[in-house]
């Protein structure tokens, strides 16, 4: 079995989906610390004037806090100034209405868990896409250990005999414990063919809603990676 463990981004791009796509189960990483100025809260789409941050304020922040513990400011007017931003720079796109439902989910459920509002959202993008990767959270597991430790104990506990791990997680994890655990590694690789694309030479790294507004029920003949993973450590059964 493949598995895969990220954390949740915002809308995330559509190399997100296809990682999703390609694993047997997905879990989110919800359990570790929160980063700043990351995709955690925040994504791109694309404007007559370049690439734009669209944003979910979060209040409360302490160092220490879990990407679970996390919660969304509503003191700030964010959705109202999202949905705008998105009608003005989409609304001539041929599948604005299926790109925009995505948007009105934020506004139906208000949710107040920023971990929570991700999941959610990527969740019901997949059934869009037809997806169909069972999901679990990190936090399940009571994972021990700390880096490649705490991942191979999540995998353990799940049965895994393959991982599969964005590439830049690369210059950390420790391909020996992988080994000693008869675990395949295999890296993501994200190469893509452009899609249609309003205002301009295309720009790839924007949000999935960009892919599902201009290219609809397609959108999901464009989230395959052109090239396979990269397999790092074989496993090796005892």
């Amino acid at each position: 079995m493949r598995v895969g463990l990220i954390q949740s981004n915002y809308i995330p791009w559509r190399g997100y989906f296809d990682f999703i796509d390609d694993v047997d189960l997905f879990i989110f990483h919800d359990d570790i610390q929160y980063t700043k100025k990351d995709w955690r809260n925040r994504n791109l789409i694309k404007t007559p004037q370049g690439k734009q941050w669209l944003t979910v304020p979060v209040k409360g922040l302490l160092s220490h806090n879990l990407i679970n513990e996390v919660s969304i400011d509503y003191s700030q007017d964010w959705i109202s100034y999202q949905v705008n931003r998105f009608d003005e720079c989409y609304r001539k796109a041929p599948f604005f209405n299926d790109a925009f439902h995505f948007l009105e989910v934020i506004q139906q459920k208000r949710i107040t868990s920023l971990s929570e509002l991700n999941q959610c959202l990527i969740i019901e993008i997949c059934k869009y896409l037809d997806i169909n990767t069972p999901f679990e959270t990190s936090s399940t597991f009571s994972p021990h250990g700390t880096k490649t430790t705490r991942i191979i104990d999540i995998l353990k506990k799940t049965g895994a005999d393959v991982y599969l791990s964005g590439p830049s997680a690369e210059g950390y994890l420790d391909n020996s414990l992988f080994v000693k655990n008869c675990i395949q590694l295999e890296y993501k690789n994200y190469t893509y063919d452009p899609y249609p694309q309003q205002w301009g030479s295309f720009i790839g790294d924007v949000t999935i809603l960009d892919l599902i507004a201009n290219c609809g029920p397609d959108a999901s003949n464009f989230i395959k990676s052109k090239k396979g993973n990269t397999v790092v450590i074989k496993s090796i059964h005892k």
